[in-house]
This record gives structure tokens, C-alpha cells and sequence, in this order.
């Protein structure tokens, strides 16, 4: 018979081996423990990242994106500049949602509200800062084109080119710019062109032009829309109270009707050019040139001016009435006449209160 000595240390070796798993098994489940503690707190953490604001100032940071820059890189210059806590979580999240390759070049404002989520979302769309350039109503076409040329974000394309080859490089040959540009404040990201900037504007013309000459009063001596816009920029070069565009429209109207000369400085001045100094002058008045509407009978050959909506509306719908003059006060306004008699009078005293 065995001892029992014998016995105990034949079992010593099975035990250690079962003592040996089962620390093996703590550890494991230690480490499984731990692993997936970590993981839940990374899917935390990273949902939380996707939800809270950016760190962004109150008046919004402007951020460029290069064409072609890579999402690595883009995550990591926001992540540089303080904007975003993580690179790698903003990574994974467009790459994840398949955004990546659809986010678009441009210069951005990134909004203090923004979160990492709807940041990506901004790129994605091309929701990028439109930059505003106003064309004011009354300016004629070199005036539009100063403005076009001095705005530091619009891309030069134009320089040098004279009237009749940048018509041709809008796509409209032939035609006389004068009048043809929507006056209206519009909105383009950085680098447009100047091209597609004159083109916007061509088309809003043409389409208020047309919607007005559509709605226009019966009778009127207007051939077709051109000659409404020839007589809405003559109409907004004589009043800048909204009030009396269509009463001198009116007159205007009548006198073509009537067969009588428009008599109307403003297309006198756009005739003079260069050479108006600022005083309108007898002499000036008998100088023979196609906008002199004192020597030549009819509209003028082409307008003189942009007329914004207001104008354009009072050529097709003028005021009704019998006045046939109108003279200014003074003060910005003018008072109408039916007869050259009453005209004359009112003429002499205006002009006796300016003295």
C-alpha cells in the first residue's frame, strides 16, 4: 500500500495547473473587462465629440480648403488651429459615413455653434462665404465695371478688353452694354469670375425686363422691351424719389406720343462723355450728338443709365395724366406742368429761389 506522502505530492502538479488556469481565466476576463470598458468609453467619447461645439470664437473663424487636400490633412490643420479636439475622431466619422471624397474647395466661416458633425456637413455641401457686390441703380456701364474690377475677391478676366469684346466674351455680340445689368446686390464665393458675375446680372435684366413688358398699359409708343429699358433709364437718371418715377414716365410717354421732343438732360450729359464737366450748358443743349434729345426726335439709341425694378416698372406703367413738363425744385423733387406757359413760370421761380 501507498503512503499517503506519496499520494499529496503525485496530486501537487494537477493542482497548480487548475490554480495556474484560473488566474490565467481572471486575467483574461480582467483584460476583456478592461478592453471592453475601454471600448464603451471610446464609442462615448466619440459620440460626445460629434455633439459638442467647436471651439470657435463668437465672431467665427474663417478656415480654407485647397482643392484636392486630403481629409488627413484638413482634419489635422483644424485640429492645429484649436477648432476640433480630435483629428482621428473627425476622420473616422467621414470616412465611416462616406464623406470624405465629397467635400468641396472653398474659404468657409466655421460658426461657434457648429459641431464636429454639421462642420462636415458645411464641407460636404459647400456651404462657403458669398462675398456681396451692389450695383446701384443709375450707373452706367463703366461705373459697373470699376466696381466689378476692384473687388478683391472676384477672378480678373476682363482687364483690357474694351465694350464690344467683353459683350462678346459674356456671350452677347453685337449688343450695347449700357442698361443690360440687373442693378440688385449679389452673392458669389471667392474666385468667381468676373464673367459669371456680369452674366448673373445680365439675365435677372432680362427676365424683370420681360415680366414688366408682359404687364404693360396698353398703347404705349414702345416698340418692343429694349425701347422700355431705354426709357427706364432715362426715367431713373431724372428722379430718385420712387414716388415720381411713374408721373414722369408719364410725360415722357406722352411727348413720344405727341411727336415731341423728349428735351431730357440726363441723355444730353451721357452724350457729352468725357467732355461734361458738371455744367449742363447752353451750348451743350445745341450740340448735335444721338442722345441730345433737344436736336433729335424720339427715345435715345440705347440707354443711358442701369434702371433698377422701380424705373423699368414705370416705363410700361406710367403715370396717367395731361402734364407734359416738369421741372426740379431743388430739393430733390419735381413739379409738372401741363402747358409751356405754366412750365415757364415755374421755371423762373425755382430758379429765382436757388438765387
Amino acid at each position: 500500500m501507498g503512503s499517503p506522502v506519496g499520494r499529496n505530492k503525485a496530486a501537487t502538479p494537477v493542482v497548480m495547473r487548475t490554480i495556474g488556469r484560473r488566474r490565467w481565466l481572471k486575467i483574461g476576463l480582467l483584460l476583456t473587462l478592461l478592453g471592453g470598458g475601454l471600448l464603451g468609453y471610446t464609442v462615448y467619447d466619440y459620440r460626445r465629440f460629434l455633439a459638442t461645439p467647436l471651439a470657435v470664437p463668437e465672431a467665427g473663424v474663417e478656415f480654407t480648403i485647397a482643392t484636392g487636400e486630403s481629409i488627413k490633412t484638413i482634419a489635422h490643420r483644424l485640429r492645429e488651429q484649436g477648432v476640433l479636439r480630435s483629428s482621428l475622431y473627425w476622420q473616422a466619422h467621414a470616412r465611416l459615413a462616406g464623406l470624405a471624397p465629397r467635400i468641396k474647395a472653398g474659404e468657409y466661416l466655421l460658426q461657434p455653434d457648429a459641431t464636429p458633425r454639421t462642420l462636415l456637413e458645411q464641407f460636404v455641401a459647400g456651404r462657403v462665404i458669398q462675398y456681396p457686390l451692389t450695383i446701384v441703380e443709375g450707373w452706367t456701364f463703366h461705373q459697373l465695371l470699376q466696381a466689378v474690377a476692384g473687388h478683391p475677391k472676384l477672378k480678373q478676366t476682363l482687364t483690357g478688353l474694351d465694350d464690344a469684346a467683353i459683350m462678346a466674351r459674356l456671350g452677347y455680340p453685337e449688343q450695347h452694354p449700357e442698361g443690360r445689368f440687373f442693378p440688385d446686390t449679389y452673392y458669389f464665393p471667392a474666385g468667381a469670375s468676373d464673367v459669371d458675375f456680369l452674366k448673373r446680372a445680365y439675365v435677372t435684366l432680362e427676365r424683370r425686363l420681360q415680366e414688366a413688358w408682359e404687364q404693360r398699359s396698353p398703347g404705349l409708343p414702345l416698340q418692343n422691351p429694349y425701347q422700355a429699358l431705354v426709357l427706364a433709364s432715362i426715367v431713373e437718371k431724372e428722379t430718385g424719389r420712387p414716388e415720381e418715377r411713374r408721373e414722369i414716365a408719364g410725360v415722357f410717354v406722352r411727348r413720344l406720343q405727341k411727336g415731341m421732343l423728349l428735351q431730357t438732360d440726363p441723355s444730353v450729359i451721357y452724350g457729352l462723355g468725357d467732355r461734361f464737366d458738371g455744367n449742363l450748358r447752353r451750348q451743350d443743349l445745341r450740340a448735335d450728338t444721338p442722345y441730345n434729345t433737344y436736336t433729335r426726335s424720339g427715345l435715345p439709341p440705347t440707354p443711358i443709365a442701369l434702371p433698377g425694378a422701380a424705373s423699368i416698372e414705370a416705363a410700361v406703367r406710367p403715370a396717367q395724366g395731361d402734364s407734359l413738363y416738369f421741372v426740379a425744385t431743388g430739393a430733390g423733387g419735381h413739379v409738372f406742368s401741363r402747358t409751356m406757359e405754366e412750365h415757364n413760370q415755374k421755371v423762373r421761380q425755382y430758379q429765382s429761389q436757388r438765387h
